[in-house]
């Protein structure tokens, strides 16, 4: 039987992390606040397991491809992949049985890093290709860093992202300050792109200066200087600025190398373990729906390559 308790502690003098094999996720965080005491930043639940009566994907790693793929239809390389759709018509973060559902293998663990391993089969959720993923999370100072890579065997798609929720003290987001640097956004139906690439200006989406989250934020983003004209549309590279959260006296500052970002209120959480707008989940990733989108970063990961993420997250009392 699966210990789904397990957790694997790594942490630095001001940072601790609590990191389940249950979906390869940041099942707790903690930091030092401006007077040296500890601070859970991120929303959990009681225990691991509840993880599997949740649909809310708190902490964990989402694949094989975050995010949405329009009408569960997939289409490498003239081949169509049927894919289980669940959210509204859609597959959404992989499918109903997806990476934030699997236990991952612990392959290397020290006091400041750990980092799992997943093997994926071909057909898995309907995604061609047996894809191996490696996650692996770093603490050093006030910095979490945390990467994925992920290899393949035959041609597929693969886009993760990590879906942690934040919040920085209180008991929801009012007293929080969300900046985005995003100067455009993607409009969507049912959360899935329908391919335009809008400017947030003059819109409830504009967060460049700073805001309250809004409470029914569920938004892809395009993080600024990789839209289509700044020679930076592709993914990789150097890590850039996408958000800043404040609240409570800490602030959270993200950085990724990542072209888009969901950002996400927990508007429909069902009250079972938190209510909406308990906190902010800022998802760096390729686009929803690129597979669709020709003109976008691409998901597309062939034999001999490797997929990488990279994300920065740095927690510091609000001086």
């Amino acid at each position: 039987m699966t210990d789904h308790e397990h957790l694997v502690e790594i942490g630095s003098d001001d940072l601790h992390l609590g990191v389940a094999p249950l979906g390869a996720r940041v099942h707790r965080m903690r930091v030092r606040d401006g007077d040296g005491a500890w601070r859970e930043v991120v929303l959990g639940l009681p225990r691991v397991a509840d993880h599997l009566q949740d649909d809310a994907y708190l902490g964990a790693t989402v694949g094989r491809y975050a995010n949405r793929v329009a009408h569960g239809e997939l289409v490498v390389d003239g081949t169509t992949h049927r894919l289980p759709r669940n959210d509204r018509g859609h597959t959404l973060h992989g499918g109903p049985d997806g990476f934030d559902r699997r236990t991952w293998t612990v392959v290397e663990a020290h006091p400041a890093a750990v980092e799992l391993e997943l093997v994926s089969p071909d057909g898995d959720q309907g995604f061609p290709g047996t894809v191996t993923v490696r996650a692996r999370y770093e603490v050093a100072g006030r910095t979490l860093r945390t990467s994925y890579a992920a290899t393949t065997d035959a041609p597929t798609v693969v886009s993760l992202s990590s879906h942690a929720y934040y919040r920085l003290g209180g008991a929801d987001l009012p007293g929080h300050e969300l900046v985005l640097h995003a100067d455009a956004y993607l409009p969507v139906v049912d959360g899935v792109p329908t391919g335009e690439v809008a400017d947030v200006a003059g819109t409830p989406l504009d967060l460049r200066a700073g805001a309250r989250p809004p409470a029914d934020l569920d938004h892809p983003f395009v993080v600024r200087g990789c839209g289509p004209g700044d020679g930076a549309w592709a993914p990789g590279g150097p890590l850039r600025e996408v958000a800043e959260l404040r609240g409570h006296g800490l602030v959270l500052r993200l950085r990724s190398d990542q072209p888009g970002v969901q950002v996400y209120t927990g508007g429909a959480f069902s009250g079972r373990f938190h209510a909406p707008g308990a906190g902010v989940a800022i998802e760096p990733q390729l686009h929803p729906d690129s597979p669709h989108h020709p003109g976008w970063p691409s998901a597309v990961l062939r034999p001999g390559e490797t997929y990488r993420w990279t994300s920065e997250t740095t927690i510091s009392p609000d001086r």
